[in-house]
């Protein structure tokens, strides 16, 4: 066979099952090998979209995510995207053709890998006929061992040589973590009055949620979440939510009085630590199998290198070993801190409406009482965002897709189509800005196409929110980031979905109309929100900078 169908052959062998690209010249045999082995393609209209397809897909599933672009242009339009993966660590590879080095006046000849690794991403490459199946599972093994997002480049000419295909041949596992490290943390939850946990997208992708439940009922932690990891402790009574500018104000006081905290897959940045406010009373302590990881953003008392979930399990066994007449976590957590936590959600925290507009925390509160509790909820970047990722419960960690390490609007479409095709038994929410979707409307057509079940929510504030409610009480002219109304409904239904726009409350009965039908097409709902409320938590990261 030719090499490019050893790579597509290879890829889908080992979990690159499922691909989302745009076809190209110089990526089509090797998609087209990916499904004549069995696996499926979903086609985008973006190179961005695509990847974050993949991305999304990736979070949602568990499984690795593949995208696939031409050369060149196909890559140099996948960036923004790709950047999201590479500072998120989401397990992905991008099949990404090049050009042969021969080439030197082709159109699309570019520096790929600077441009790769420019972003945070890592380079690889099928280098020719003798190795291309090394090289295809040395980039898997990158994104699935060390949580990566790899770009694996094939030049047209090496494509075109012939090979015979080998099985791969699988790599060694992770060391397990110190008995000695562990011990320390275990003295440190024993000894500790108010202890509290807090759970990041590491301990999401090690699988470590039961384990760190069981570890907080058996030291008495209160448990949380960094914001991409919301969901992982859904339902547990002594959970308080997400940890940092989203906290409610119970969490805060929790978070704030407890005297150790462990974190795991968290990196402990400024917005989960509301700029350090949340753990500056305890000693802190940073589990992450990533050594670089440990301290990069807030100094830490200890750190421990491994695995969320196998470190949560071996601190299990330490705690468990040493237990005497007194139960940790009978003695830490009561009835009452249980009630607490149970009225302090923020659907409970009063606020003043507002009169004129739709109200966003109205919106987002009768969303979630007429939704499906079974959910995927996928929330953009925006002076928005707060309000889903608060009022919109899910049901697990799986079930809440957060792309905002790059803090770029525009990726949540990409990713809520990515997130529906790992969940199809799902509804998927995806909560967008007016300006997030405006640059994410080709997908808006793929969303038409495709058809998955999936509300879109724009909380329409007709501007660039974060930069209005910034600049403008300096007294800073911001009639640049303000524009007429958008009618997103319309365009909606022009792309073959559904459209509805809402001023009211009332007006989301027909939201509640559509979710009893047999949805056979998206909706898109267009509410139009006040774009004078300044959501607390976006004041405190504006008090940040």
């Amino acid at each position: 066979m030719f090499v490019s169908q050893a790579i597509g052959q290879t890829l889908q062998r080992l979990g690159g099952d499922v691909v989302f690209g745009l076809m190209g010249s110089g990526n089509l045999e090797v998609t087209n090998a990916i499904v004549a082995a069995g696996g499926r393609f979903i086609s985008a209209r973006h190179e961005t979209g695509a990847v974050c397809m993949a991305d999304g897909y990736a979070r949602v599933s568990g499984r690795l995510g593949v995208a696939s672009v031409h050369q060149g242009p196909g890559l140099t339009n996948a960036i923004t995207g790709l950047t999201e993966a590479a500072k998120s660590r989401t397990p992905l590879i991008l099949l990404a053709a090049d050009t042969p080095a021969v080439q030197l006046r082709s159109n699309f000849k570019i520096d790929q890998v600077a441009l790769v690794e420019s972003v945070g991403a890592v380079a690889e490459r099928v280098y020719g006929p003798a190795t291309v199946v090394a090289d295809v599972t040395r980039a898997v093994r990158t994104a699935v061992v060390e949580r990566r997002a790899v770009v694996l480049m094939f030049a047209l000419d090496v494509q075109a040589a012939e090979v015979e295909l080998t099985d791969p041949v699988p790599w060694p596992e992770l060391p397990p973590v110190r008995p000695s490290s562990v011990q320390a943390v275990a003295d440190l939850l024993t000894r500790a009055d108010r202890p509290a946990i807090i759970g990041g997208r590491g301990a999401v992708l090690s699988g470590a949620g039961p384990a760190l439940r069981r570890l907080g009922e058996l030291s008495g932690a209160v448990l949380a979440t960094s914001a991409v990891a919301n969901g992982l402790f859904a339902d547990d009574p002594f959970a308080v939510g997400i940890s940092g500018g989203f906290a409610t104000p119970v969490g805060q006081k929790l978070l704030g009085d407890a005297d150790v905290i462990v974190a795991f897959g968290a990196s402990l940045n400024h917005w989960t630590t509301r700029h350090g406010a949340l753990v500056a009373g305890a000693t802190l302590v940073q589990v992450d199998r990533d050594a670089e990881a440990i301290g990069a953003h807030r100094a830490v008392d200890f750190g421990l290198v491994g695995d969320a979930r196998e470190t949560a399990e071996a601190l299990i066994a330490a705690l468990t070993a040493r237990r005497d007449d007194i139960d940790l976590g009978e003695s830490r957590r009561s009835v009452a801190l249980a009630a607490e936590i149970a009225g302090g959600a923020w659907r409970d925290v009063p606020y003043e409406p507002s009169r004129d507009w739709l109200d966003p925390r109205d919106l987002s509160i009768a969303l979630d009482a007429m939704l499906p509790v079974e959910r995927t909820v996928v929330v953009d970047s925006g002076a928005f965002m707060g309000y889903p990722s608060m009022y919109l419960r899910v049901p697990d960690a799986h079930g809440f897709v957060f792309p905002q390490a790059f803090q770029c609007v525009g990726l949540a479409l990409g990713n809520a189509l990515g997130a529906a095709a790992a969940r199809p038994d799902r509804l998927t929410v995806c909560a967008v800005g007016d300006g997030g979707l405006l640059m994410a409307l080709p997908d808006l057509e793929t969303l038409g196409r495709v058809k998955p079940d999936m509300l879109v929510v724009v909380y329409d504030d007709a501007a660039y929110g974060a930069e209005v409610h910034h600049f403008r009480p300096m007294g800073i002219d911001v009639e640049s980031a303000q524009f007429p109304p958008t009618d997103f409904a319309a365009l909606a239904e022009a792309a073959g979905c559904r459209g509805v726009t809402a001023r009211t409350v009332e007006d989301l009965e027909a939201v509640r109309e559509w979710v009893a039908s047999d949805r056979d097409r998206p909706l898109v709902l267009d509410a139009k929100v006040d774009p004078d409320i300044c959501a607390e938590w976006l004041e405190e990261a504006f008090r940040g900078h």
